[in-house]
């Protein structure tokens, strides 16, 4: 009997110790097995990346924003800051936790608002999936889509003349070969002109003339441009096997097309 009255107490102490701490318990299952992570945001570092507690910094995910330098930097960055710095978020993850930065990556929530989304549509961010398309694929283009129609910021339309007239023509992303035409009877300075990938791959036209009713293909390779043909150096690949998206813009800065597969 002495034995069984031992159980007995070791059992409800144990069962104490449970009631007591199963707060502590749920929150670090919660922790191992959920998706997401509450944070506060100590600051935004620039419009794609934040930094939470114990100086942790965090890429929001399915976006690239301007760096330094470039256009809509500052505002991107003041977009997110207004939104988030100084607030509790919740941080959603998906396929990967960290990229090779070591930065964890995550959809940020706030007030029911998907904050990476909103970045898109109000024209501070392209959508950008490298690591493969995942649930928030369709929103983020349709939200791309969305900020084309109302023609802002990164989305606004080249003015220049020929921007009706310069057409992709071929886009073979296998083998890295662009081909644009010109469809009108006009000769087309695509001098600084751009085309770039979803991420941070860039191609600069020299200075370049495409005359009317003319081809040009843009290839990856460290080759001497000719008239035809010219070369996007410095690069092994540009566009992602997962899939990818073409931006041309003009001198400006401003959208030609967009294109993705």
């Amino acid at each position: 009997m002495g034995k069984r009255k031992e159980a007995k107490i070791l059992t409800l102490l144990i069962i104490l110790l449970l009631a007591i701490n199963y707060q502590f318990f749920d929150d670090k299952v919660e922790n191992i097995f959920s998706n997401y992570q509450i944070a506060e945001v100590q600051r935004v570092i620039d419009g794609d990346t934040i930094e939470i507690e114990n100086s942790t910094n965090v890429r929001l995910l399915g976006i690239n924003t301007p760096e330094k330098k470039e256009l809509y930097y500052e505002e991107a960055k003041q977009f997110l800051e207004d939104r988030v710095d100084k607030k509790q978020v919740k941080l959603e993850f998906s396929k990967e936790k960290y990229d090779m930065y070591k930065r964890i990556l995550a959809y940020v929530h706030i007030n029911d608002s998907n904050v990476n989304l909103e970045i898109i549509r109000n024209g501070y961010a392209n959508f950008y999936f490298p690591s493969g398309r995942d649930k928030y694929y369709n929103d983020f283009k349709n939200a791309w889509i969305e900020c084309v129609n109302n023609n802002i910021n990164l989305c606004e339309k080249s003015e220049d003349e020929c921007a009706n007239c310069i057409k992709l023509k071929e886009f073979d992303n296998e083998n890295e070969i662009i081909k644009l035409s010109n469809k009108c009877y006009l000769s087309c300075n695509l001098t600084k002109w751009s085309i770039k990938d979803e991420g941070r791959k860039r191609f600069s036209f020299p200075k370049y003339e495409l005359g009317a009713l003319e081809d040009v293909e843009i290839r990856v390779a460290n080759k001497t441009n000719t008239n035809k043909v010219l070369y996007w150096k410095g690069e092994d690949y540009v566009w992602t096997k997962t899939g990818d998206t073409l931006f041309l813009r003009d001198s400006k800065g401003k959208l030609v097309l967009w294109s993705s597969y």
